[in-house]
């Protein structure tokens, strides 16, 4: 009897772990970003966009989206995008897109007399796609900021949807651009 009461136990401990890691993969974009400690963000008025060797990037099309998105933030923070070598900030990004196992459980029931309802687990596959900008000092040649997003991505034919989902991501991305300094 007590060899079945552990096991009803562990059962419905596995049954929490697994619905905790579910709810935490099905989460809203997570946002992170560093600068340089020191750094006066202050002088930076123009931009250019470099491309980061060695990164990964997407088609044209994605291209062209997130920077327009990054743009669009940018003049809104008073930058000036510029084609010119003289840019007070080079700009550049890198995605990344990987895939992870999620486990859903169901129960049709809790405990009751004599036992636990009945319940089930299935697995699926999601996407997530990740967003790192970086912004270096051309003159110091140094990283000065860097920012990465990253959220589950749900496969949308809809591409004014997938614009307002990039838009918002960027948006809070940079949110706290320029960082406030003590």
């Amino acid at each position: 009897m007590r060899q079945f009461k552990q096991m009803r136990l562990a059962n419905v401990v596995v049954a929490l772990a697994v619905s905790l890691i579910a709810g935490i993969a099905t989460m809203g974009q997570d946002v992170r970003s560093n600068y340089m400690p020191g750094t006066n963000f202050a002088k930076y008025h123009t931009y250019k966009w470099v491309t980061i060797e060695g990164g990964s990037r997407p088609n044209q099309i994605a291209d062209a989206q997130i920077k327009l998105s990054v743009d669009s933030q940018l003049a809104l923070k008073g930058l000036t995008k510029t084609d010119s070598d003289t840019a007070d900030l080079y700009i550049g990004y890198q995605t990344a897109i990987n895939q992870e196992k999620q486990w859903d459980a169901y129960g049709t029931g809790g405990f009751r007399w004599g036992g636990m309802g009945m319940g089930s687990a299935a697995s699926s596959t999601i996407t997530n796609g990740s967003l790192v900008l970086d912004m270096y000092d051309p003159a110091t040649k140094q990283l000065v900021w860097t920012g990465n997003a990253t959220k589950t991505l749900s496969p949308s034919g809809d591409q004014k949807k997938t614009e307002k989902n990039l838009d918002k991501a960027i948006r809070k991305l940079l949110k706290n651009y320029p960082p406030k300094q003590n």
